[in-house]
């Protein structure tokens, strides 16, 4: 009998707010911290809560996809161009699309085509929580998949 993977599964952890700026999240055997860099009151300990999850998950959702459907990727890296409106956190005003734009320019020196790219692109669009989220608050969300050479 196969064992049947759920669908819907629960993440629980207890953060803790060791200052204004600076979280502290256990998470399985890693201790996270999340902070904000010294201009902004904090500790510079950590990413802000603003900086790695779009691109953490298009580089995991992308290779998942890349790996299904048999296209090496070669070397990838990853830019952003993100904006923030920063009014809300500021408490100047709600702001309803905080991040109106956000590109990504999904970079890979690899043996794959143009047209290989443009797949893991698309399925990666399709699968990518962090980035239906953005598109699904608003955020005029551009991922760029570029082959930048060959391995």
């Amino acid at each position: 009998m196969a064992i049947r993977m759920k669908s819907v599964v629960t993440y629980r952890t207890t953060a803790q707010c060791a200052t204004h700026a600076r979280t502290e999240m256990p998470i399985r055997d890693l201790n996270v911290i999340v902070d904000e860099p010294a201009e902004r009151g904090g500790t510079n300990l950590g990413p802000t809560p603003t900086e790695t999850a779009l691109i953490a998950c298009t580089n995991v959702i992308g290779h998942k996809n890349a790996a299904r459907l048999g296209v090496d990727l070669g070397v990838v890296t990853i830019d952003a161009d993100c904006k923030f409106d920063r009014r809300g956190v500021l408490m100047q005003e709600e702001i309803d699309v905080p991040f109106p734009e956000i590109t990504l320019t999904v970079n890979c020196t690899t043996p794959a085509s143009l047209e290989e790219l443009a797949e893991v692109g698309a399925e990666t669009a399709k699968y990518c929580a962090i980035a239906k989220l953005f598109e699904a608050a608003g955020t005029d969300l551009t991922v760029n998949w570029v082959k930048t050479g060959e391995v």
